[in-house]
């Protein structure tokens, strides 16, 4: 079986042999069996669990690499008339401790949960459902987002 066991950044690589489509759930992973879009299986083998993104390559061993395709998925794209009000949501959508995808302009977009989805509503958002790629936020502390925490030092006295 194919083994995928490093992870390249989307365009720091030529050529691909297959690609996996995947949803954002199933783009943080470590080990795992895979099927590729062509129904070909492999083996993804991190050292760590990792946020795949889109347009992210696969690097199998012997050579050549698989594309990380961003799934089609039922989500909201959620938007307020005054940064008050975005910053009323954003808050009320953080307290529940949900994956959020921030979008330019400032909107946010989550997966499409019904109870979520009526408390914006409630609040006063724009709220529109869709089928789109979903690509969340990092944690701040995950090694891989950008406020990846420093190592913690020991003092005494």
């Amino acid at each position: 079986m194919r083994r995928a066991t490093q992870v390249l950044p989307a365009g720091g690589f030529a050529d691909t042999l297959a690609t996996v489509t995947l949803t954002a759930h199933d783009r943080h992973r470590r080990r795992i069996r895979m099927t590729d879009d062509r129904g070909g299986e492999f083996l993804l083998d991190l050292v760590s669990a990792v946020h795949l993104k889109d347009g992210d390559g696969l690097a199998l061993e012997g050579g050549g690499v698989i594309l990380v395709v961003a799934a089609f998925e039922g989500v909201a794209d959620i938007h307020a008339a005054t940064p008050e009000l975005a910053a009323r949501i954003a808050w009320h959508v953080g307290n529940r401790h949900v994956p959020v995808q921030i979008l330019p302009g400032g909107g946010l977009r989550v997966e499409a949960d019904p109870v979520l989805l009526a408390m914006v509503e409630g609040l006063g958002a724009e709220v529109r459902r869709l089928r789109a790629p979903f690509q969340p936020e990092p944690g701040a502390y995950d090694p891989h987002g950008l406020l990846a925490a420093p190592e913690p030092t020991l003092r005494w006295g």
